[in-house]
């Protein structure tokens, strides 16, 4: 008869024997899955890994991943530093350590790991540290992951890459609780992706973007990137935009974007080009190089709401109505303290813009100070249509509000807002970026276009 007390007897008999007769090295591997299989998990050091090892255990540790993914168990890696390189991960991997000390370096000569076509990955408590060593071009990232059925990144430190952090495509999943520091390229480039999460983790002092949610084609993504930390996005590559973003989307359409704190980026703190069904919410985006946030090129249907910008170049851009862009709603976000200087020469009309928008916009509760050049800038040329820019507070200002009277412009309500000491005056049409007009919050426009009506100021 087995009872509670005779199991536990041949347990602890069963663990003696095992202290008593340890293992060696790379011996008696099934005998190690066993002894792990009482435990639920396979700990790496009975499959003769050794931490703090100073030789590459590549062919080990792969040996190991192989095993558990046969058996579909678990695995332990002890506190210690593991050498690898070229790791071909299987379809199924659960590796888990102690968080902030077990580490994982990359050898070199290739990639740290890649999989490919893989059913369930889940990394937890593990830090991978690529060294600044060179990556090859089979690989995209320090983990590379490619077509990940079920993907879960949790409370890891990736560091160091020579190119993405985590470089991810085609995966469904989560990353979270985690920190990617120290990439040659972005923190976390996400490609095709089809419901991922992207939540709490801190991404920081990567060379040219933070947090990428990008698509081959335009479609629908539906990423979720929320409560992240992103800090001192660099642009090595350069270029007027494409690089030195905390948080890019790129013809990924559904991406909600909400709670994330970004400060000190190259350009800006969150850039969407091309992404329809958008949200932009809650994010806290301070000292931005150029615009701090962006709504680019062929979008449709964008809301803008409840953000802080302090310290940029331009404030908010909702823009390029002649490349479709178009449809959107900018609310409740606070802008201060923006700058004329930007991080390459500026286009027409310049640095130093609040608020930007172009095409069926409602524009509305939102405060904007220390806007050397345009508090609110309302269409360019002939590119506006049905814009309402209503209930803004508007102080320190170049000129408060510009507005397109060019031949061809669309209609545009302007109400109910309070403007203070604005320089150059309250509401003033533009012919592109000259002002062409008295201030038009002082009597009739004689524009038909125009509604400008209720506003104080002062």
């Amino acid at each position: 008869m087995l009872n509670r007390r005779s199991f536990l007897s041949a347990t602890a008999g069963f663990a003696v024997a095992g202290l008593a007769s340890p293992l060696s090295a790379g011996a008696s591997d099934l005998a190690g899955i066993k002894l792990a299989a009482m435990r639920g998990s396979i700990n790496a050091g009975e499959l003769g890994l050794r931490p703090a090892a100073f030789d590459d255990q590549s062919k080990a540790f792969a040996k190991m991943l192989n095993e558990a993914a046969n058996r579909d168990m678990p695995v332990f890696l002890p506190p210690g530093v593991y050498i690898v390189s070229n790791l071909s991960l299987p379809r199924h991997v659960r590796l888990s350590g102690v968080p902030g000390a077990t580490r994982i370096i990359y050898g070199g000569d290739g990639h740290l790991m890649l999989a490919e076509e893989a059913g369930h990955i889940e990394l937890s408590g593990l830090v991978l540290d690529g060294a600044n060593r060179w990556i090859g071009d089979q690989a995209q990232g320090l983990l590379d992951l490619r077509r990940v059925g079920h993907l879960v990144v949790e409370n890891c430190q990736i560091i160091g890459s020579g190119k993405n952090g985590v470089a991810l495509e085609r995966v469904t999943g989560r990353i979270d609780r985690s920190t990617i520091s120290g990439a040659a390229d972005a923190g976390i480039y996400s490609v095709e992706a089809v419901r991922l999460d992207i939540t709490g983790n801190s991404v920081s002092d990567c060379a040219n973007g933070g947090i990428l949610v990008h698509r081959w084609q335009i479609a629908d993504d539906g990423t979720i990137v929320t409560g992240n930390r992103v800090e001192r996005i660099a642009a090595r590559n350069g270029g007027t935009g494409q690089n030195g973003n905390g948080i890019n989307t790129f013809r990924a359409n559904g991406v909600m974007v909400a709670n994330n704190s970004v400060s000190d980026c190259a350009f800006s703190a969150i850039r969407a080009n091309s992404s329809s069904n958008l949200q932009i919410a809650g994010n806290s985006c301070m000292r931005s190089g150029e615009t701090a946030l962006y709504a680019e090129f062929a979008f449709e249907s964008a809301i803008i709401s409840g953000n802080i910008v302090d310290g940029a170049a331009n404030g908010i851009s909702m823009v390029n109505f002649n490349k479709g862009g178009r449809m959107g709603v900018c609310s409740h976000n606070i802008v201060r303290n923006l700058a004329t200087e930007g991080p390459y020469p500026a286009d027409a009309p310049g640095f130093g813009v609040g608020i930007t928008v172009e095409a069926d916009t409602a524009v509305g509760g939102n405060i904007v100070e220390n806007a050397p050049l345009y508090g609110m800038k309302i269409g360019w040329g002939p590119f506006m249509r049905n814009v309402a820019a209503t209930g803004n507070v508007i102080r320190k200002a170049g000129t408060g509000i510009a507005v397109s009277v060019v031949e061809g412009a669309g209609s545009a309500i302007i109400a109910d807002n309070v403007i203070e000491a604005a320089r150059n005056g309250a509401v003033v049409g533009h012919r592109w970026s000259d002002p062409v007009t008295t201030d038009l919050a002082q009597g009739s426009t004689g524009f038909p276009h125009l509604t400008v009506e209720r506003n104080h100021v002062s």
